[in-house]
């Protein structure tokens, strides 16, 4: 048993204890893909498979027992059998009897035995628990579990009598990170961080972005990281203020800035960290005016990240420092809009910040879980508690329009960093990464 399987065990044991007694579970991981003509898109398992198995083969199930009276909770992977003539052309399978002694499991199976193993395992049981609706697949080999466990009714044996939606309580699980998902996701960010840095001393003016794009994946890749986290953005210039561009194939100018959203993915989990910095190395006037209105506005939502309080506290301080930077700054017309309170209610600040302040972090970049409290008929904001993974990542875009000063004009900015909510306050992971204006600018002058 691989000495991090004690940490699946556990979490396989907390979601057998959520369920009704002595009902069943079944989890899928992610099929393969076929990208075009016989090739696969690079295979990655599913994110809450992996969360309680560490298993990252393709074609796997897992099939979890809930406890009942004298009977303790059972887990039994299904996955694909050795196979010695296709280890030759894919690469090592754990087959069963490997994968059940490495990973912890019960028991083991070949997965062509999952048809006829589940007709004997929902029989008589209360309850099914899986992904409902998440895929026709599954909802029809499930359909076919329980039309074979039915037609033995006159035997006196019953399907399920309810099912209930598995994901909803695995996202819960997973919006609190243990001390390993957190060391995960630390050492993620510490490589995106380097990477950052990497792209900050090739900058320059003349060259394209997907060569600093390029300079990102090859700092991943050096370090460890299996994959990057998303399809990074590389946006120089009037590009930054398209929120999503991911083309990268412009060349950076003179003058202008580069927004770089950029994480990867390690161990099967993601960091998530943009910087915003000038092409030739030092920030104009306007640009660094802007720029230090994001960071004020940061460090505003980091010291509203404190638990207890709602989540949406963060995004709320973030909004009050940058519609009061807008007015100062002439973005927005003092004339009009008396305080920023003012023009938040007037929802004026929407022009130049459009987006939330963060987004939960994990194994998937925008990963699981309810932004509210969902067992409250308002549904307010849901308080944060020690152990959630966000990034904090305000803005300021600027498209030209009439009445904004024309030296802001086509200046994106986006400062995004990783935290971790504790007993108090917030650690962020992503420190490493250059972000104050002398900072970037000594770090540039070094190329």
């Amino acid at each position: 048993m691989t000495a991090t399987a004690g940490a699946y065990i556990e979490r396989r044991a907390r979601l057998a204890a959520r369920m009704e007694p002595g009902s069943v579970a079944v989890l899928a991981t992610a099929p393969e893909v076929l990208r075009n003509g016989d090739s696969d898109y690079p295979y990655r398992h599913d994110s809450h498979f992996y969360y309680l198995t560490g298993f990252t083969e393709p074609e796997a199930v897992l099939v979890l027992l809930a406890p009942v009276g004298e009977q303790p909770a059972r887990s039994i992977l299904f996955c694909r059998d050795k196979n010695l003539e296709r280890e030759i052309w894919d690469g090592y399978r754990y087959g069963p009897e490997a994968a059940r002694t490495e990973f912890g499991f019960d028991e083991a199976y070949p997965i062509d035995e999952l048809d006829a193993q589940m007709a004997k395992l929902l029989a008589n049981v209360p309850a099914l628990y899986y992904a409902l609706g998440h895929s026709a697949a599954l909802d029809a080999q499930v359909s076919s579990w329980l039309k074979a466990v039915r037609a033995q009714g006159r035997s006196g044996i019953a399907a399920p009598a309810s099912a209930h939606h598995l994901l909803g309580i695995l996202d819960e699980m997973r919006l609190l990170k243990d001390a390993g998902e957190q060391s995960a996701m630390a050492r993620a960010c510490s490589i995106a961080a380097a990477a950052h840095a990497r792209a900050m001393r090739f900058t320059r003016p003349g060259v394209f972005e997907y060569e600093i794009e390029a300079e990102l994946l090859h700092e991943f890749r050096r370090n460890g990281a299996q994959f990057p986290a998303y399809t990074p953005i590389v946006a120089s210039g009037a590009n930054a203020c398209v929120l999503h561009y991911n083309q990268n194939n412009r060349q950076c100018r003179e003058g202008e800035l580069v927004l770089v959203d950029a994480g990867c993915e390690l161990d099967g989990y993601a960091s998530d960290i943009t910087r915003t910095w000038p092409v030739n190395g030092r920030f104009s006037a306007a640009q660094k005016a802007l720029y230090e209105l994001v960071l004020q506005a940061q460090d505003a939502a980091f010291a509203a990240i404190v638990p207890g309080r709602p989540y949406s506290c963060m995004h709320e301080a973030a909004v009050q420092v940058l519609a009061a930077g807008m007015l100062d700054l002439g973005l927005l017309d003092k004339a009009k809009y008396a305080s920023a309170e003012d023009a938040i209610a007037g929802k004026a600040h929407l022009q130049f910040y459009m987006h939330g302040t963060g987004h939960w972090l994990g194994m998937d970049v925008h990963d699981v879980g309810t932004y509210r409290d969902l067992s409250v008929a308002e549904r307010p904001s849901r308080p944060l508690l020690p152990g959630m993974a966000l990034t904090v990542e305000p803005g300021i875009y600027v498209r030209p329009a009439e009445g904004v000063p024309e030296a802001f004009w086509n200046i994106g900015i986006r400062i995004e960093d990783d935290v971790i909510v504790l007993d108090k306050g917030c650690r962020v992971l992503s420190s490493d990464a250059p972000k104050g204006v002398a900072e970037i600018e000594q770090l540039m002058e070094k190329r």
